[in-house]
């Protein structure tokens, strides 16, 4: 694919909003509906804003010596997300532990961490495990662990249209595969 700019790109994205529309049967030129190719295509591009963030940049530049080795914990991180089967949004709340070997990061970098994995098409599986092991990996950390909780609107407004579903995933590597107690300490502090 030829390099396009941001606003050819969305300019693009515009085009198919537009053809969407007509094939469900309206009319894109219609009042009220003018503007709504142009506005949906610049959603969709800052809720895919993930994909064109880096990363290991995000936390490399918030990294700082640390001599303690007992467990940080940041909780209830708010996050928005598109389920990658339906393009209907998932949402809820992240919260991370990681025991630090020499490094800690900055907080609002974790947060920072979890919006550039949630702003992609995602499944929640995944987004849990992205989070955990990447921290894993840029902070040299002894492990981490990252609980999330969701609701999906694929199954609130369509499908099984169960309201009141949610979904909860956690993943952890490094000390917590072997250490229940710490897994324990982790869930007490939620």
């Amino acid at each position: 694919m030829e390099q396009l700019t941001e606003s050819e790109r969305i300019e693009a994205i515009a085009g198919h909003v537009d053809a969407i529309m007509r094939l469900l049967g309206e009319n894109p030129e219609r009042e009220g509906l003018v503007k709504t190719p142009v506005r949906a295509a610049k959603a969709l591009w800052f809720l895919t804003s993930g994909y064109r963030a880096d990363a290991d940049a995000t936390v490399r530049r918030a990294l700082f010596t640390h001599e303690g080795s007992q467990m940080i914990v940041v909780k209830d991180i708010e996050f928005y997300s598109l389920c990658e089967h339906h393009i209907l949004p998932f949402f809820g709340t992240v919260s991370v532990g990681y025991i630090p070997d020499g490094k800690i990061v900055g907080l609002s970098k974790i947060a920072r961490l979890v919006n550039v994995y949630a702003r992609r098409l995602q499944v929640q599986e995944r987004f849990t495990a992205q989070l955990a092991d990447s921290l894993l990996q840029m902070l040299g950390a002894r492990g981490v662990i990252v609980k999330c909780t969701a609701g999906h609107l694929c199954m609130k407004m369509r499908g099984v249209e169960k309201q009141n579903s949610s979904t909860t995933t956690m993943h952890y590597n490094g000390v917590f595969v072997d250490d229940a107690a710490l897994r324990a300490e982790f869930t007490a502090q939620l």
